[in-house]
């Protein structure tokens, strides 16, 4: 499947048991859900999905389930997070062969790259794989901003087709459009800012609260897209308390329990995170319990 490089993509949680074994029966459950209520497109083994908590035969399951649901209904993009060069360029040939339809490669984890180590390690994959690529720019949490410049050097790479933006400066879109015009399609990655990003010029969305909001989240987009501002804020002031979750060290553990809130999924995770605390969980009701007693219904803005 060529991807079509725009609309809201979840990042999905991957499911887990309490004895910490993957539950791919609720893993899948929730992808196809998310299909059903809209969502662009679908992205396993992100930030959200656990990548670096899994073991690699778990990450080669994962992407044959995932396959297997979403078929060739949305884009199947998968997470790359790999702590060398030469393993993520294995992690990708077995993707491929499990029929992903494109990756989102972030630099090498551990180990702090410069500029110059994560250029090489986006390159190097690219090299090694015809699947087209979305480079993951998040300096905030990765130490490492590929700058305009550091982009020049990657748009000779034809397969590199795509940014997920997370510096959480807007004014990066606006340099990327007026740099390479529609060379690199702009994803907006911070969920927080996420409409901001879309009226910039970012045609996509990759999100984490999108797991809880599917139906919320494709509305917004679709405002945005269609130039309806206003309509488009009403529904984003009501999302944007819940938004906050994404942007804080704990953004796993809080989707995951919104997810449980939402009878959508469990709040379990691997450790080193551990579950939220009593106060913490206390917050993350709040939010939810906020967000629906205010829910819009979205049939009033006849997106259908």
């Amino acid at each position: 499947m060529n991807v079509n490089w725009q609309g809201v993509y979840p990042a999905v949680t991957t499911q887990f048991h309490d004895d910490d074994s993957i539950n791919f029966k609720a893993t899948a459950a929730m992808i196809d859900n998310l299909i059903n209520e809209g969502v662009h497109g679908i992205i396993v083994l992100g930030t959200v999905g656990e990548n670096c908590s899994l073991r690699s035969e778990e990450k080669r399951q994962v992407l044959a389930m995932a396959k297997e649901v979403v078929g060739t209904r949305v884009p199947l993009l998968t997470g790359v997070a790999e702590t060398t060069t030469q393993f993520a360029i294995e992690f990708v040939a077995d993707a491929q062969a499990a029929g992903v339809d494109g990756l989102m490669v972030l630099p090498g984890m551990v180990y702090r790259s410069t500029e110059r180590e994560a250029i090489d390690h986006y390159q190097r994959i690219a090299r090694s794989t015809q699947l087209p690529i979305m480079i993951y720019n998040n300096p905030v949490t990765y130490g490492v901003d590929v700058s305009i410049a550091g982009m020049h050097t990657l748009a000779l790479e034809q397969n590199i087709v795509s940014v997920k933006e997370a510096t959480e400066d807007t004014r990066r879109i606006t340099e990327l459009l007026s740099a390479f015009g529609e060379r690199f399609v702009v994803f907006g990655g911070v969920d927080d800012i996420a409409l901001e990003s879309l009226m910039l010029g970012a045609t996509g969305w990759i999100s984490g609260l999108t797991n809880v909001f599917p139906r919320e989240s494709v509305a917004i987009y679709q405002l945005a897209q269609q130039g309806r501002y206003e309509e488009a804020r009403e529904l984003w002031q009501w999302f944007l308390p819940l938004l906050r979750l994404d942007t804080i060290p704990t953004l796993v553990q809080c989707i995951k329990y919104a997810e449980q809130l939402a009878g959508r999924g469990s709040e379990r995770t691997r450790a080193p995170r551990l579950p939220l605390t009593t106060e913490q969980k206390a917050e993350v009701e709040r939010l939810y319990n906020t967000a629906i007693a205010n829910r819009i219904d979205l049939s009033k803005y006849n997106l259908d």
